[in-house]
């Protein structure tokens, strides 16, 4: 396995009202939220994003980040799993032009309503069969999207990422490391269909042989 490092770190944070959606939210909020459609990117807050409009305050720091720490070539190939409407891989296409840069996601929606600039170097697909030939990619980043499925399934996307990566690759997941973090967590969350302990996390990368690097996302209450 690879190294646990955050490299969201320049990625702008906000306080999250976990108890109040803790509340709020029901079963049936997550099943539309997990859809992946319309209510999910600009619907009600309660059954996703609230609207998932795009602002270079989010992406382009962090875009900054993984060029540096991966030491990206100019016309280096990358790879977005669950790249959404594709604001991540626009804001990289502005710090690097030639960037030979890709994304998948389940979402129609959300390549319809894409960065136009970025739309076309979309596809429909699942992570756990990605539609790229061994070792496409130099980096491969998966961004709170794999915990989306299904334990197994988010197995064979591991697998799948470290299939088509010829070097380097990077997940965040959600993930707690004590009982409050995971009681948050089970509140907070709204489409993750696997979450663990980040040591059954880290043990799960030795597994499926994953050996890229990963961070966790941590829901704690203010």
């Amino acid at each position: 396995m690879g190294q646990e490092i955050n490299l969201l770190d320049r990625y702008p944070q906000s306080k999250r009202p976990i108890d109040e959606r803790g509340q709020q939210i029901t079963e049936a909020h997550r099943a539309t939220a997990r859809k992946f459609d319309v209510e999910y990117f600009d619907g009600e807050r309660l059954t996703g994003y609230g609207g998932y409009n795009y602002h270079p305050r989010f992406w382009t720091e962090t875009v900054k980040r993984f060029a540096e720490h991966y030491e990206l070539a100019p016309d280096a190939r990358v790879l977005d799993v669950g790249c959404a409407k594709g604001f991540m891989m626009y804001d990289f296409l502005q710090l690097m032009p030639q960037l030979r840069i890709q994304g998948v996601d389940v979402s129609q929606y959300a390549k319809t309503h894409a960065k136009p600039e970025v739309a076309d170097r979309i596809s429909i697909a699942n992570a756990k069969d990605l539609p790229f030939e061994d070792n496409a990619f130099d980096l491969v980043i998966a961004i709170n999207s794999i915990h989306n499925l299904a334990l197994d399934d988010c197995k064979q996307a591991l697998r799948e990422m470290q299939r088509v990566s010829a070097k380097d690759g990077f997940v965040m997941i959600d993930a707690w490391r004590n009982e409050a973090e995971h009681q948050a967590l089970l509140k907070w969350n709204l489409t993750a269909l696997t979450y663990m302990s980040t040591d059954d996390w880290k043990k799960t990368f030795d597994e499926v042989g994953y050996t890229g690097d990963y961070w966790w996302f941590i829901a704690q209450s203010a």
